[in-house]
């Protein structure tokens, strides 16, 4: 998901998305522990939407208050 996409999505939406990035990202790790993960760069990439998630958040926090 693109950054502008977040930000056209509502608070409740990015947070769902935030719990289903999450679940991928502990499958990530548990497939990178038994060496069954082909493509480790997706733990980053995982880590990184969320992070962007949670700062449009804060930024429709911020615009609201």
């Amino acid at each position: 998901m693109k950054l502008s996409e977040m930000r056209e999505k509502t608070a409740d939406e990015l947070q769902n998305a935030i719990v289903d990035w999450k679940k991928q990202l502990l499958e990530a790790r548990l497939q990178l522990s038994t060496h069954k993960l082909e493509n480790t760069a997706s733990i980053s990439k995982t880590k990184k939407l969320i992070a962007q998630a949670k700062t449009v958040i804060t930024e429709k926090e911020v615009q609201n208050a």
